[in-house]
């Protein structure tokens, strides 16, 4: 199987391409910094492009059996109007419905969609100030996966760290259990590289926590 992975140049994006390619899946590694990725691996190849170009989305998806979506926005882009994550998606969505690539996997974070109302009441108002507009767009960005025919799971993952993948991490799909917690991107890689070929999570849109 190949597998189309964007914003895989760095983050949970980077880790997912190693993780994809350690589980034995051709890697397509969409980024606009895809070019100066300084991973190599015969089975990896490097497509630079914009997630939000509608051209550039179709000719990535050539070929490919599933698509991992792993964008971020940086520290700086937090406190400004954020609309990268919906106006992506819903690009990719329409070129994967044309294209009839139907399994689609996507990391937002907890705190957006449903998982917001299960933030602690003394985390909401700084979360709600520095994270806000980002996962505001999270929440756009879910209900348009939510929305379209696809074949889709949302990985939402708690406060982000580097480090080893751990085997003991959680994956949390009933809401009473939702929780805030800390995780490796590598574990969060882990998760999403299963859900590649694992259906249990279809349509679900579980927390990742330590």
């Amino acid at each position: 199987m190949k597998v189309l992975i964007i914003g895989a140049s760095k983050g949970i994006g980077l880790a997912t391409t190693k993780a994809a390619l350690a589980a034995g899946y051709d890697v397509r590694a969409f980024a606009r910094s895809a070019a100066a990725m300084t991973l190599s691996d015969p089975r990896l190849e490097k497509m630079q492009g914009d997630a939000t170009r509608q051209q550039d989305v179709e000719a990535a998806l050539a070929g490919v059996d599933a698509v991992i979506l792993t964008l971020g926005v940086g520290l700086g882009e937090l406190f400004k109007p954020v609309h990268l994550f919906s106006d992506a998606t819903r690009v990719i969505v329409a070129a994967m419905t044309e294209k009839s690539v139907k399994r689609f996997i996507c990391v937002t974070g907890f705190g957006a969609g449903d998982s917001r109302a299960s933030i602690g009441l003394l985390q909401r108002a700084p979360f709600q100030i520095v994270f806000g507009r980002a996962y505001d767009d999270k929440t756009r960005q879910e209900d348009i996966i939510q929305q379209s025919g696809l074949d889709w799971t949302i990985g939402r993952p708690g406060v982000l760290l580097n480090g080893p993948k751990s085997s003991r991490y959680k994956v949390l799909r009933d809401p009473s259990s939702w929780r805030n917690g800390i995780i490796s991107r590598a574990s969060v890689a882990d998760f999403l590289v299963k859900q590649i070929e694992d259906r249990s999570y279809l349509r679900a849109a579980p927390v990742l926590v330590n």
